[in-house]
């Protein structure tokens, strides 16, 4: 009589078979679920995300007017004679290909500045425009421009780390101050000017 009470409680191939079928639908159901969440999410982070943008944007066009009108009297101040100043240029090679788009050029006979503004700056944008100022650099050689090219950077918010790497990279660090903003030169540049 125990075999048999044995053998009625072992379930049968297919009552298994059924309920790894049921746990097989509920796990795809919830997979889907997850997608679908997923997805929604991610179009909720992309609508956020652009309207994140353009914010920044709108902010940092609003950083390089208000950096605007005491730029060149600042670098004045630290001995260069400015003599030129450009808003958003975009240098282009022959083929009207982007070689660089800058917030501020300024031009001191020998020396060009290109000077970008953040609202928040980065680690990122510092290395990338040290790059945009290689490949400015670059294209001005192949026309035979012998000036030097330094950097600038602007930033309301900077954190040690982002302030002491971009003095590092040789880069002219704007900040603000009170009503106007200061800049600090790089060691490597503070003999020079």
């Amino acid at each position: 009589m125990e075999a048999t009470q044995t053998q009625e409680r072992k379930p049968s191939f297919e009552s298994v078979w059924a309920m790894l079928e049921k746990i097989s639908a509920d796990i795809d159901r919830n997979i889907e679920a997850d997608k679908k969440r997923a997805r929604e999410a991610d179009r909720a982070y992309k609508r956020v995300n652009k309207r994140l943008g353009l914010y920044d944007n709108s902010f940092g066009k609003m950083l390089e007017h208000m950096v605007k009108p005491n730029l060149i009297k600042s670098f004045r101040k630290l001995g260069f004679n400015v003599t030129k100043a450009h808003q958003n240029t975009r240098i282009v090679d022959e083929d009207e290909n982007t070689i660089a788009e800058v917030d501020f050029t300024l031009e001191d006979g020998d020396k060009v500045i290109l000077v970008e503004v953040k609202s928040r700056l980065t680690t990122e944008d510092i290395t990338y425009h040290a790059e945009r100022i290689r490949k400015v650099k670059a294209h001005a050689d192949q026309h035979g421009d012998k000036r030097e090219y330094l950097g600038a950077i602007a930033g309301v918010v900077v954190n040690d780390i982002e302030r002491d790497f971009a003095l590092k990279s040789g880069f002219y660090l704007i900040q603000p101050s009170g009503k106007t903003f200061n800049i600090t030169v790089p060691e490597s540049l503070c003999h020079e000017k």
